[in-house]
């Protein structure tokens, strides 16, 4: 049977009592699923408003993440962060509802699990009618007392009963905020007039762009003035660090590939000559796993695809490059396999594949799955035998009917027998979950079905390369001692410096570059000017000099020239502009001493803050909307272009797009945004104190 499929199915009734074991566990401890932990570690990962995280939680609820996502190629070190803002979203919300006094009862969390959106739905779902069995999840809890697995029961109470309880407490919480939004008839009345404004101005614009850059210095004192003034725009929750760093690849060479290509052709005549493929590919090794069985031509999905399956049996093509392997084919064998297969099966199981324990002795299985055989022979009911005695919960609720499975999905035994045999075939088929009577009940498509053996060899690099990039790079390191010196050597060898900024302590990643947590504890364990020993990271050997420390609270100055530089720099320019090329107390007397034009914007919107043929100006809309400047010029205005003065022509209201209703519900709507986002601003909020550095 397909492995994971098997897994799966075989073991819901066990989840399921489980999940019933949790419940009543919940139910006795008055349980809202929040603290506590199976472990007892007095490290500390982290304090949230006084709450801790201890490592053992944390640790249990990291592996149940890499357990759920291992299949998506998640690694421990990508679930850190993400179990940590879990953990911490978690407490500072667990707070709220403690003072909300929100709670689940033990029957809404039932009615949950057994209700239209239960999280159990997947499981007991039938897949031909879409009918949740609800009967059948409630007699899987009426099994609690046959669930002995310890570790299985606080998978799944991590897994389905605590975020099922926080999902229902958090629709509460948000619920409430939802619920209290209001928006009064004033505010709509309002809204839609200034939805409605319009106005036409003329206007006379001195743009930035007409003063030289070069000729505006932006000074660090100048951007740490502005940083302070808009302290809040430019506050930092927690430190970063900043790097330049050059390389020396330890990537494979082209003699490190001929010697690869060497080592694979070396081996292609006993490859060729072998006759049991699996026992030659484990001694010798191969990157590409052996698969013992036979896959249709659109199953394979190979480089050189259509050259190996033109091969005869015995055949072999290459040595070629895939990825980063030379790789030899050989067919196998060719055999007319239909595509997909439908069967009936009962399975007397001896082995649990989720616990790893035994379900029954093979002998007992043995005598038991040849009792049904015989008795199906003489005429037994196949579907009653299935309810009886078959211990798959995939298919036992269909009479153990696997309709249509393509190749590959079972585990081969199984596979083997369905694809192999004709219509009709009944059998008793061992695999490592025990033994399956089994019936082929149809088949579809025969094509050929190739069953190819892959003589795969990465292409690495040596250890002279290694050792060449090695050496290199602790020559650069010793006569790099400064800032001047690391400038100087990268130089002299052509090396390009690369930066890599805002790095933050419990990062894993620098820059481009993955799994560099070593790097990063390097950065933070060191001094800014500190150069690193040579690294390895990937196939290159990189140097690394430490450029900033950027502590928590306001930017640097470093940290903020290039996103305040072009702002402070148009201020200066405004400045000079003002002072020294607009004058006048008209449109015209403005625009002769500039050497301007006088320009008309019509139909100005007064909720866009856009000015058709200049772009988004929020002064000079609000200039033009200002009765005060009504046949006259304003003062003088420094906008996002440059410097503007405007004289209104006239102020009005276009006929109205939306009934004040429509306006009323977009308002609410954009105030329950802000309900959606209140886990954000809790966390934003908190006082946390992080220890993940002193563990990972």
């Amino acid at each position: 049977m397909s492995v994971i499929q098997t897994i799966r199915d075989r073991g819901t009734w066990i989840i399921f009592v489980i999940i019933a074991v949790a419940l009543i566990a919940f139910i006795l401890q008055d349980g809202a699923g929040r603290g506590g932990s199976a472990f007892s570690n007095s490290s500390v990962i982290a304090k949230v408003n006084g709450t801790t995280i201890d490592r053992g939680t944390f640790e249990e609820r990291l592996k149940s993440q890499e357990a759920m996502y291992a299949g998506q190629g998640a690694t421990r070190e990508q679930l850190i962060g993400n179990v940590f803002n879990m953990e911490v979203d978690n407490i500072v919300l667990n707070q709220e509802f403690e003072k909300l006094g929100l709670t689940v009862s033990a029957k809404e969390l039932n009615d949950i699990l057994f209700g239209d959106n239960s999280p159990l739905r997947q499981e007991f779902t039938d897949p031909k009618t879409g009918e949740f069995k609800v009967d059948d999840a409630k007699r899987a809890f009426a099994q609690i007392k046959k669930s002995k697995n310890a570790e299985q029961v606080k998978m799944i109470t991590t897994g389905y009963i605590e975020p099922t309880i926080q999902n229902s407490l958090r629709n509460k919480y948000q619920n409430l905020l939802l619920q209290s939004v209001y928006v009064p008839k004033w505010l709509v009345e309002k809204q839609q007039a200034d939805n409605n404004a319009v106005s036409n101005a003329s206007y006379v614009l001195y743009p930035y762009v007409a003063i030289p850059d070069s000729t505006v210095k932006v000074s660090d004192a100048d951007i740490n003035s502005y940083v302070k003034k808009h302290s809040n725009e430019f506050k930092k929750e927690e430190e970063t660090r900043s790097i330049v760093y050059v390389n020396f690849s330890a990537a494979p060479t082209s003699a490190d590939s001929a010697a690869t290509l060497s080592q694979i052709n070396a081996l292609k005549a006993e490859f060729i000559s072998t006759s049991d493929a699996a026992a030659y590919l484990g001694k010798v090794g191969t990157e590409l796993p052996y698969y013992n069985s036979y896959f249709g031509g659109s199953r394979i999905q190979v480089a050189n695809k259509d050259s190996i399956t033109r091969l005869p049996v015995g055949g072999v093509f290459g040595p070629y490059i895939d990825g980063n392997n030379f790789v030899i084919a050989k067919m196998v064998g060719i055999k007319q396999w239909p595509d997909s297969v439908s069967v009936r099966h009962i399975l007397i199981g001896t082995n649990d594949p989720q616990s790893g324990q035994m379900v029954r002795d093979d002998s007992t299985a043995k005598k038991l799955v040849d009792s049904i055989q015989t008795a199906i022979k003489s005429g037994a009911d196949f579907n009653a035998l299935v309810a009886k005695y078959s211990d798959d919960g995939g298919s036992k609720d269909k009479g153990g009917v696997y309709d249509y499975f393509p190749q590959g999905q079972m585990v081969i035994p199984f596979n083997d027998f369905a694809f192999d045999n004709a219509v009709g075939t009944k059998g008793v088929v061992k695999t490592d979950y025990g033994y399956h009577y089994i019936e082929i009940l149809g088949q579809k498509n025969r094509a050929a079905a190739y069953k190819i053996a892959y003589l795969a060899k990465p292409i690495i690099s040596s250890n002279e390369t290694v050792n060449e990039a090695n050496t290199a790079a602790a020559k650069f390191v010793a006569s790099a001692k400064s800032s001047k010196e690391f400038n100087e050597n990268a130089a002299k060898l052509a090396k390009p410096i690369l930066p890599a900024s805002d790095i933050k302590k419990n990062d894993f990643t620098v820059g481009t570059m993955a799994n560099t947590r070593s790097l990063v504890r390097w950065i933070y364990e060191n001094k800014e000017g500190a150069v690193s020993d040579p690294t390895e990271v990937g196939d290159q050997i990189i140097v690394a000099m430490i450029t900033g420390i950027n502590k928590a609270g306001l930017m640097s100055a470093t940290e903020a020239r290039p996103l305040v530089e072009g702002v402070i720099r148009n201020e200066k320019k405004a400045k000079i502009i003002i002072d020294t090329k607009m004058k006048g107390s008209t449109l015209e007397e403005l625009a002769k001493s500039s050497g301007a034009s006088i320009l008309r914007a019509d139909s100005i919107a007064f909720n866009a803050g856009f000015v058709n043929g200049v772009g988004n100006e929020p002064k000079m809309v609000g200039a033009a909307f200002n009765k005060a400047n009504l046949g006259k010029a304003s003062s003088l205005i420094a906008g996002n272009a440059g410097v503007y003065a405007v004289k209104v022509e006239n102020i009005g209201a276009k006929s109205a797009d939306a009934l004040p209703e429509s306006v009323k519900q977009t308002l609410i709507q954009n105030r329950k945004m802000a309900a959606y986002r209140s886990v954000e601003a809790l966390r934003k909020a908190a006082t946390v104190k992080d220890n993940r550095f002193d563990f990972y």
